[in-house]
């Protein structure tokens, strides 16, 4: 492969492979058919627009696989855009591989499984620390493979381990200054905030919502899957009404998903943990693809602003929270 995808400027000609990461369809307002397609490399994505699309195309251009496409960067509303001009689906002679694609989180999963289980060592409350043990060993695998989602933030290959990884970090710094906090409660909270997308999605590359993840949602699962591990391990206690709580309060409000504020110190701090990591994420991956002196693209989840990176930063210099 040359060059990813997020070193193109408006004005290039591609002509690579891609990774679709999506694909919806759509009709202008003549009534023409198109197709939207999420293409992605290791760098980042683009959405591509098939203009005139047919029913065959919409069949063939599926999640996963992968196109040669040939098309011109162009601009919308303040993001690129890829005008597609050619698209064929990948075959045996083009010796590519889905991994070629995928983006991964900065550090190995070795290492994040060591910061997750030291966190689950130092809890003194057995009943949490044994909840927490059991959850992660269940769900181990995919927790270590999945994104923490399908777009935004942390929506690459083992962005959910390295999101709570990166917010247990966060939270061992706060609770210094704050020894009211019980850190059993708020790295428990950490640890199984997120641990449902390991079912609310399909799967760590190009992952879409399953049945049960758009008619329950993470947030519904894994209270849920607290109550039925407490009685699985014949724990009884406070403490696992609290962890539902926290998970059940992690995004604050009930028009971001909540059903229920957080109303215990530890929920609240976690809500804003999880929102700090969430926004630096979105923000240090749209300034890694600008030179100092220049604006990002409109990053839409940060009510639409365009950041500056100023002209003392160096280029790409990504934080990996080390």
């Amino acid at each position: 492969m040359n060059r990813g995808i997020q070193q193109y400027e408006v004005g290039d000609v591609f002509d690579d492979f891609l990774l679709i990461k999506s694909a919806t369809k759509g009709v202008t307002s003549t009534g023409k058919p198109f197709m939207t397609i999420m293409l992605q490399d290791h760098t980042g994505d683009i959405e591509a627009k098939l203009w005139d699309s047919s029913p065959e195309d919409e069949k063939m251009y599926q999640p996963e696989l992968i196109v040669r496409v040939t098309g011109d960067i162009t601009s919308y509303r303040g993001k690129n855009q890829l005008k597609v001009k050619q698209i064929r689906l990948s075959n045996e002679q083009d010796s590519v591989s889905v991994h070629d694609f995928v983006e991964t989180a900065p550090i190995p999963q070795e290492e994040m499984i060591e910061v997750i289980t030291q966190a689950i060592f130092e809890m003194k409350n057995p009943n949490i620390q044994r909840l927490t043990r059991h959850l992660v060993k269940k769900h181990q695998k995919a927790f270590l493979d999945y994104p923490a989602a399908t777009k935004n933030h942390h929506d690459f290959v083992s962005g959910l381990a390295f999101h709570v990884v990166s917010m247990l970090r966060l939270a061992k710094s706060i609770a210094q200054l704050y020894p009211s906090l019980d850190t059993d409660l708020l790295y428990a909270g950490v640890i199984l905030h997120d641990l449902g997308k390991t079912r609310e999605l399909s799967g760590p590359v190009a992952p879409s919502y399953t049945l049960e993840g758009n008619l329950l949602g993470h947030i519904t699962m894994m209270v849920e899957e607290i109550k039925e591990a407490a009685q699985e391990l014949g724990i009884e206690g406070e403490e696992v009404l609290i962890l539902q709580h926290m998970v059940l309060s992690h995004h604050s409000k009930a028009e971001w998903g909540s059903p229920k504020p957080p109303l215990v110190r530890e929920a609240e701090i976690l809500h804003y943990i999880d929102n700090i990591d969430a926004k630096m994420n979105m923000m240090d991956r749209a300034l890694s693809k600008v030179e100092p002196g220049e604006y990002t693209e409109r990053v839409f989840p940060l009510e639409n602003r365009a950041f500056y990176k100023p002209l003392t930063e160096k280029k790409n210099s990504v934080p990996t929270n080390m």
